[in-house]
């Protein structure tokens, strides 16, 4: 370990703790940001060239008129499209049966930060949420999470429909008159495209303290991947047991819950 990267306090006003970045006056500091950013634009350019090809996937067709079931009852798949060219589907992870806190803190995460889909409609694509669980189950979470109504049930839509796979996935939908093509579908890593506090994380010094990251030596101890996603009432992580999906905190009525709550993520 360098003499930058020890634990006690230095000359700079480092306090004592975890190993910190050494310090380095501006121009140092600077040329360092520059050449880090090389890389970035280059990753950056290779994003916009797999963009590109996922343009050029071809597509599949499905059942436009599968049944969904949301605020309005029964409508098919090709209304959720609002007269649009486009949709976008997240498919909500549900375990039947379970308290709101018990309720998937990765798809909670997901979904969160993009409920409003403004800049979705002005380019022409629609927006909507579905779960394999009943309109009842599923309606007085959306009411208690503050979500917008654009929820459905799709406990009898056949899962081809839907992709396939599982949930926890981004669809995409193109649609040509009445017929409804699958063009898309994103799980996994990739979901994390509409998670913005991990890449602001991923911008920190510290990232996300998870134990699959590659970090300095002296770091903080990396945790279970998602450490963060479900906290208690004080807001302290718990490991994916205990307490409530973080967002659920700002949520009228939110009650501290027993810890070790039954969960599968």
């Amino acid at each position: 370990m360098t003499a930058s990267h020890q634990h006690h306090a230095d000359p700079d006003g480092v306090a004592d703790g975890p190993a910190v970045p050494p310090v380095v006056d501006r121009a140092a500091w600077q040329a360092a940001r520059d050449e880090l950013l090389v890389r970035e634009k280059a990753h950056t350019h290779e994003g916009d060239a797999i963009a590109a090809a996922r343009r050029r996937l071809p597509m599949t067709e499905v059942d436009a008129g599968a049944v969904v079931v949301g605020p309005d009852g029964p409508v098919a798949l090709l209304d959720l499209f609002a007269g649009r060219e486009e949709l976008v589907v997240y498919k909500h992870m549900w375990h039947a049966g379970e308290p709101f806190e018990n309720q998937c803190e990765g798809c909670t995460l997901t979904y969160f930060a993009v409920q409003d889909p403004a800049y979705l409609n002005a380019r022409g694509v629609s927006f909507a949420v579905v779960a394999r669980a009943p309109y009842a189950e599923l309606a007085p979470f959306v009411e208690f999470m503050g979500y917008p109504r654009h929820w459905h049930s799709v406990l009898e839509t056949t899962e081809d429909v839907l992709g396939g796979g599982d949930f926890g996935t981004w669809v995409c939908f193109l649609r040509q008159g009445d017929r409804v093509f699958l063009t898309n579908s994103v799980t996994g890593r990739g979901a994390e495209a509409t998670m913005p506090a991990l890449a602001l994380l991923d911008m920190t010094a510290r990232g996300r303290i998870e134990a699959w990251q590659e970090s300095p030596e002296g770091w903080p101890e990396g945790k279970v991947p998602g450490w963060f996603w479900r906290t208690d009432e004080d807001g302290t992580g718990n490991s994916w047991s205990g307490g409530r999906p973080a967002a659920q905190w700002s949520r009228p009525g939110a009650t501290p819950v027993a810890a070790g709550a039954p969960h599968d993520h």
